[in-house]
């Protein structure tokens, strides 16, 4: 059985404990909520963290979905399951409930939390996708205060996310507009993989045409996880097949996935076009009220 390498332990009681053992612990210690993404990589030795510092006692200041100026805010600490299970979420970013419903199997929704998906910085992660999608910020926690970081914004590259070593990220902030509606599409070897290929769009509508939109896309090397050359062909347009087929082009032209073992390149090159016209059409009728 694979076992990973030695570490010390710690337990936060707060916030602040929290930042303050980061602090004090240097750069090899590492948060640990569920653990879904982290204790795998360490059993494989491609994470080798002297210390690991739980955070499940923050539940009651991290776990939360709520409204609050004008955003949807979605606490670190909140449990994947408790975002599917969300109305709120649902009412306002129907694209995350489609995300969460294909992620991983209950007990991993049960025990993973938004915050560490989001700071795991997996190529192949759901909720990346998502949020770039929806035009979301992040919160960013240290000792001296708080910034806001777009989630396009947050990842520098594959496992790397502009969090410093002491700081943690602590919540998700996603503007509610008008005219919204969203949708996520995946396509995966088996029920809870990994995506093959996903892609999470998100239109504001005005009237008949597209006032905004998000594009964002996993597993397939989009940089930051969306497609702005696909947005730009769309925003200000009619989402007719046609402007949508031109869309789903783009995106399919404009990421770069590499061939492992969920397949071919060309084939994820095919996916990232076909997935993208399915979560626009999907998004517009939402936003029309045509669809669940």
């Amino acid at each position: 059985m694979q076992t990973p390498p030695p570490f010390d332990y710690e337990r936060a009681t707060s916030v602040e404990h929290a930042i303050a053992l980061l602090e004090r612990l240097g750069p090899e210690a590492r948060l640990v909520a569920g653990g879904h993404s982290l204790l795998p990589m360490m059993k494989l030795r491609l994470a080798r963290p002297e210390h690991l510092i739980d955070i499940n006692d923050l539940v009651s200041q991290l776990a939360y979905v709520r409204v609050e100026s004008n955003e949807l805010r979605i606490g670190a600490m909140t449990r994947h399951a408790d975002v599917l299970a969300s109305a709120v979420v649902r009412e306002h970013m129907a694209m995350l409930v489609d995300a969460e419903r294909v992620i991983a199997d209950p007990i991993v929704r049960n025990r993973g939390t938004i915050g560490g998906s989001l700071c795991q910085a997996d190529p192949s992660e759901d909720l990346s996708a998502a949020f770039s999608a929806a035009k979301a910020t992040v919160v960013i926690q240290s000792a001296s205060g708080s910034r806001n970081v777009a989630a396009r914004e947050l990842h520098t590259g594959p496992y790397e996310t502009v969090v410093g070593p002491a700081e943690m990220l602590t919540e998700v902030r996603i503007p509610i507009r008008p005219g919204c509606g969203s949708a996520y599409e995946k396509v995966e070897r088996r029920v809870g993989d990994w995506a093959v290929a996903a892609v999470g769009v998100c239109v504001w509508m005005q009237g008949a045409t597209i006032g905004d939109i998000g594009i964002g896309l996993t597993a397939v090397g989009a940089t930051h996880f969306c497609c702005p050359e696909a947005e730009d062909a769309l925003r200000g347009k009619e989402p007719t097949e046609e402007n949508i087929a031109a869309a789903a082009a783009l995106a399919s032209q404009h990421c770069n996935p590499q061939a492992d073992q969920r397949g071919p390149a060309e084939y994820k090159r095919h996916l990232a076009g076909e997935l993208t016209a399915r979560a626009l059409r999907r998004a517009v009728a939402r936003a029309a009220g045509k669809d669940a």
